[in-house]
Parts: C-alpha cells; sequence; structure tokens
C-alpha cells in the first residue's frame, strides 16, 4: 500500500514540475490569478477534482 501512495506522489511531482518547466509563464499568471478568487471558491474547484481523482483510481483499481 505504501508504494503504491509514493508511487503516486512521485507521479504527481513529476507532472507538476514538467508543468511548471514547460509553461512558467503561464503558471505564474494563474497562481497570480488564484488570488483573487475565494476561499469557497477555491474549495469547490478542489473538491471534485478530488474526488474525480479518487474515481479514477477506483475504476483502475477494481
Amino acid at each position: 500500500m505504501i508504494e503504491w501512495l509514493i508511487t503516486a506522489l512521485g507521479l504527481v511531482l513529476i507532472i507538476e514540475g514538467l508543468v511548471y518547466s514547460i509553461f512558467p509563464r503561464q503558471m505564474k499568471a494563474m497562481l497570480k490569478s488564484m488570488l483573487d478568487y475565494s476561499d469557497k471558491t477555491l474549495v469547490w474547484i478542489g473538491l471534485p477534482l478530488a474526488f474525480f481523482g479518487l474515481f479514477l483510481i477506483w475504476i483502475v483499481r477494481t
């Protein structure tokens, strides 16, 4: 189980690192624009994404 968790974390870091490396200017702009969102809006964006990720893992693992 821990191996899967570490693997998943590694994949997240790889993908995020590549995005920052390939699109540094766009990532800065996106992060700056996120400061304009309310906390509630970020929660409403983040929770569905997290549940979608959980759903994808569940589909693949079953």
